[in-house]
C-alpha cells in the first residue's frame, strides 16, 4: 500500500476532541484519516499481529461521512473517527470470528447492538481485532490469528482476552476501540499497554450480538488511550436493548448529560478512596515472583501518593471480600456451553457450526485454549438442567452477596472507589502464560460493580502498570470524575516505541 501525501494533522495519540477539531479547521477528513490509520496497519500489525480482518469499506464509509459534513457537520458524537472493534462483537459486513478458524466465514446478519450504536454515532469501523480465541483466557492467542504481543515489549504477552484491540490502540492504529470482559479484559489489556479501559456496570451496556462466554460476566467496555474517549465511547455504547433484559436495570443510569460532563480535573479534591490491599502480592508463590509482584506494588504505591497529593483521602488498608469465597462465586464453566449454543442457534443460516462441542470437536482450537477446555470440564456440563443445578444455584446466589457485602462495606466508609492493581504482576514473557491467579478481576465481574483502569506508571523495565477503581452501582460517572483528575495530575500516557509517525503518512 503507498502511501497518501502528508497533511497538518498528527494522528498520533490523538484524541476524538483532536479529529473533530482538526474536521473543522479542515486540516483532515474521515476519508484522509481512515487511509492514514490503514498504511499504518499495513506498516507495524506484522510486529504486533493484533489485527485480523481490515474493512474493506471503511473508505466508502468516511467518503460519505465527509460528504454528509459539508452538508450537515459533525453527525453524531463519533463522526469520522475510526474504531478497532474486538473480533467477538458482530459485523455485518465483515466475518465475527472469536479467533476461531471455525468461525472464520461467520457472517452475521446484523450489527451487535454496541457496534450498531457506534456507527449510529459516526464512527469508522476500519479493522477488527485479534483476542483470546473464544475469549477464554487472558493471553490472546487464537487458532485463527496466532499470538498478539505487548506494544511495550514485543516478547511479552498483552494479558487478554481483548489484547489485540489494546495493542493496537497502544500503537496508535486506531483511534479508539472496544473490548468485551468476562473477568479482566477490558482491565488486564489496558493496564499491559498503558490504556484506559471501562468495565461498566452489569446492564449499562446490551450484550445482543456478542460471542459470550458467561451470561451473567460478559459486557462490551471501551479501549482507550484517554479517560475522555473512554467516556465519550461509553457514552455512545450505553442504553436499553430490549433483545438483552438485563438493560433494562440501567436504561435511566445514564446521566442526562452525559458522561463527558464529569471530566473534573480536581475529581480527586474531596474523594475517599480505599486500598484493597488484599489485591496487592503474588497469590501463587510457587509460581509467581516475588520481585515480580514487587515491581507492580511499587508502581501503585505511587499512584496511591499521586492521588493522596491530588487531594483524595486514603484509606489503607480496606478489607473487602474473603477471596476464596470470591473465587467460589465462578460461573463461566456452567453458562459457557448453553450462552455459546444460542448465540449461534440466533445467527440461523450464517451459524457455520451448531453447538459449542462441535466447534471444539473440528480440533482447530488453538492448543492452550483447548487445553483450558479440558481443564474446566466445559463440555460435561447439561444446560437442560442448570436450573435446577443446585451448585450453580447456590453460586449465583453467592454473586449476589459479595454485591452486596461489597456495597455494603463502601457504604460504611463512605468510600467513592476501591483502588488495587488489575494484575498483581507485569506482562509475562512468549511462551510463557499469563497467570490467571494473578488477575484480580473478580471483584468487578462477580459482583456487576463497574470499574476503570488508567495508566499508573512503568517498571524499571519499562512495563506499563495499571490501577484499577471499583465504583458503587452505576457510578460511573464518579468514576470518570477520579480517573480524570488522575490522568491530568500524573501523565501517565506515552507511546510506545518502535511505532511512531510514518514517512508520508
Amino acid at each position: 500500500m503507498s502511501p497518501s501525501p502528508p497533511d497538518s494533522f498528527d494522528l498520533l495519540e490523538t484524541t476524538v476532541a483532536d479529529v473533530h477539531a482538526a474536521m473543522e479547521d479542515g486540516r483532515v477528513t474521515a476519508e484522509r484519516l481512515v487511509d492514514r490509520y490503514l498504511v499504518r496497519i499495513d506498516a507495524y500489525d506484522d510486529d504486533l499481529n493484533a489485527i485480523l480482518t481490515v474493512n474493506g469499506n471503511a473508505r466508502e464509509r468516511a467518503r460519505r461521512l465527509d460528504e454528509r459534513f459539508e452538508r450537515d457537520g459533525l453527525v453524531g458524537p463519533l463522526h469520522g473517527v475510526p474504531l478497532l472493534l474486538k473480533d467477538n462483537q458482530d459485523t455485518h459486513d465483515m466475518p465475527t470470528t472469536a479467533g476461531s478458524t471455525a468461525l472464520a466465514e461467520s457472517r452475521p446478519p446484523r450489527d451487535a447492538f454496541v457496534v450498531e450504536r457506534l456507527r449510529e454515532a459516526g464512527a469508522v469501523v476500519v479493522a477488527k481485532a485479534n483476542l483470546q480465541e473464544l475469549s477464554f483466557g487472558v493471553d490472546t492467542i487464537s487458532s485463527l490469528g496466532g499470538e498478539t504481543r505487548n506494544a511495550y515489549d514485543l516478547d511479552r504477552r498483552p494479558s487478554g482476552s481483548s489484547g489485540g484491540t489494546a495493542a493496537a490502540i497502544a500503537a496508535n492504529l486506531a483511534a479508539v476501540g472496544t473490548g468485551s470482559d468476562t473477568c479482566s479484559s477490558v482491565r488486564s489489556p489496558p493496564a499491559f499497554n498503558d490504556l484506559v479501559g471501562v468495565r461498566p456496570t452489569r446492564g449499562l451496556v446490551s450484550r445482543t450480538g456478542i460471542v459470550p462466554l458467561s451470561e451473567s460476566q460478559d459486557t462490551a467496555g471501551p479501549i482507550t488511550r484517554t479517560v475522555a474517549d473512554a467516556a465519550r465511547l461509553l457514552e455512545v455504547m450505553a442504553g436499553y436493548d430490549p433483545d438483552d433484559p438485563v438493560t433494562a436495570t440501567g436504561a435511566d443510569e445514564v446521566p442526562a448529560d452525559g458522561y463527558v460532563q464529569h471530566l473534573d480535573a480536581d475529581g480527586l479534591d474531596g474523594a475517599r478512596v480505599g486500598v484493597a490491599r488484599q489485591f496487592f502480592g503474588p497469590r501463587d508463590e510457587e509460581r509467581t515472583s516475588e520481585a515480580d509482584a514487587a515491581a507492580v506494588t511499587a508502581i501503585v504505591e505511587e499512584a496511591v501518593a499521586e492521588m493522596s497529593d491530588a487531594g483524595a483521602t486514603i484509606l489503607d488498608p480496606v478489607e473487602v471480600v474473603d477471596l476464596d469465597r470470591l473465587a467460589s462465586a465462578r460461573v463461566l464453566q456452567y453458562e459457557f456451553a448453553r450462552d455459546f449454543d444460542r448465540y449461534l442457534s440466533e445467527l440461523g443460516e450464517a451459524a457455520p457450526y451448531d453447538s459449542l462441542a462441535e466447534v471444539y470437536g473440528t480440533g482447530e482450537i488453538a492448543p492452550s485454549i483447548a487445553a483450558r477446555f479440558e481443564e474446566a470440564d466445559i463440555l460435561d456440563v447439561d444446560a437442560g438442567t442448570l436450573d435446577s443445578n443446585p451448585g450453580y444455584l447456590r453460586r449465583l446466589r453467592r454473586r449476589q452477596e459479595l454485591k452486596e457485602s461489597t456495597l455494603s462495606r463502601m457504604v460504611d466508609l463512605d468510600l467513592d472507589a476501591l483502588l488495587y492493581p488489575p494484575s498483581r504482576v507485569p506482562p509475562v514473557e512468549i511462551p510463557e502464560h499469563q497467570p490467571f491467579a494473578e488477575m484480580n478481576c473478580e471483584l468487578s465481574a462477580h459482583t456487576g460493580l463497574p470499574a476503570i483502569v488508567v495508566p499508573a506508571g512503568f517498571t524499571d523495565d519499562g512495563l506499563p502498570v495499571g490501577v484499577e477503581l471499583l465504583g458503587r452501582e452505576f457510578a460511573e460517572p464518579r468514576l470518570f470524575e477520579l480517573a480524570y483528575g488522575f490522568e491530568r495530575a500524573t501523565d501517565h500516557r506515552r507511546p510506545p516505541e518502535g511505532f511512531g509517525t510514518l514517512d508520508g503518512a
